[in-house]
């Protein structure tokens, strides 16, 4: 079977409005009514897109979502209507809110930067002393970052979303206690497959008057995942965590030479080192959600799309 990766995608189906593309999603607009989400096979890395796409990576992401989407619906309603194709999600057009919920459980990545720079606080929220980096908090904080429209997220309190107005406060208080509720289950999920959640986001919008979840949720994109086996005994010893993420990549970057610096050119990715990432997220996908990964046929990939989806479109009509 052949596989093509989908580095790019340029449909024009009925009714469609304007596209916007990501470094990983490409989102149609479908009468202001619906969004099309494509996840491409492109891999970013220090918001950097990699010259070659990922085969089979666009579905792994599209079918986790999906998966998380479903087994969380009874906590809060989400945009997902269907999903007609493996690497696609059909959903309602929302307002977004202009934040991202993040939510850690752990002291890992960003903020255990700011930790180790010094600062006990992030995001208004007290960290505690004596911490060590991947040790569990006592509980999960929650540290929001702005949506920027151009550039880099950055770290907001909840004190300053709510004196800026960037959220109504009765409408904050919903936005974390969903927050809270989706960890929660995320974790009781992770740990069901031997895994840790460590930190995630979620994003947020409103549909009708009513906060609807939306995007993706408890990907590898979007999450840190460690293993749960060998954890007590590698934070005893103060050693990395056993990571299900994308850190693997950024790794290799940093090995060859590239942080998405200036000057810095991408290695160059032979199809040896595409095989083993696609086949990285495959173990991604099979860890995660516990299910067999079965691979789609790749072959006219991009004329199964817009057939998929053409068919799901005239149907919602």
């Amino acid at each position: 079977m052949t596989t093509q990766a989908v580095a790019k995608t340029n449909f024009s189906f009925a009714g469609q409005l304007s596209l916007y593309k990501g470094k990983v999603r490409d989102v149609y607009n479908i009468n202001d009514k619906y969004l099309t989400m494509i996840v491409s096979d492109r891999i970013s890395a220090f918001d950097v897109v990699l010259p070659k796409g990922i085969p089979f990576k666009g579905q792994v992401l599209n079918q986790i979502a999906n998966k998380f989407l479903d087994a969380t619906s009874d906590i809060v309603a989400n945009w997902k209507i269907v999903s007609p194709d493996p690497m696609v999600t059909i959903g309602h057009k929302c307002e977004p809110y202009k934040v991202e919920m993040v939510i850690r459980g752990y002291l890992a990545g960003h903020a255990w930067r700011e930790y180790k720079s010094g600062k006990r606080k992030i995001c208004g929220v007290e960290m505690p002393e004596g911490m060590i980096e991947n040790q569990k908090f006592p509980t999960p904080i929650i540290t929001p970052t702005t949506k920027a429209s151009e550039g880099h997220d950055e770290d907001i309190s909840r004190e300053e979303i709510l004196k800026q107005g960037i959220v109504l406060e009765v409408e904050y208080i919903l936005l974390e206690k969903y927050t809270r509720e989706l960890f929660a289950r995320g974790t009781q999920i992770a740990e069901e497959k031997g895994l840790i959640l460590v930190d995630t986001k979620y994003e947020f919008g409103k549909k009708d008057g009513a906060i609807i979840l939306i995007d993706e949720i408890h990907t590898p994109d979007s999450s840190r995942y460690f293993y749960a086996d060998g954890y007590e005994d590698l934070l005893a010893k103060n050693e990395p965590q056993r990571q299900l993420s994308k850190e693997f990549v950024r790794q290799w970057l940093i090995e060859n030479g590239f942080q998405g610096k200036d000057g810095q050119t991408v290695p160059f990715m032979s199809d040896e080192f595409v095989k083993m990432v696609s086949d990285r997220y495959i173990e991604l996908y099979e860890h995660i959600t516990g299910d067999k990964f079965i691979k789609d046929d790749g072959s006219q990939v991009t004329d199964r799309i817009f057939n998929n989806v053409s068919k799901a479109l005239a149907e919602l009509k």
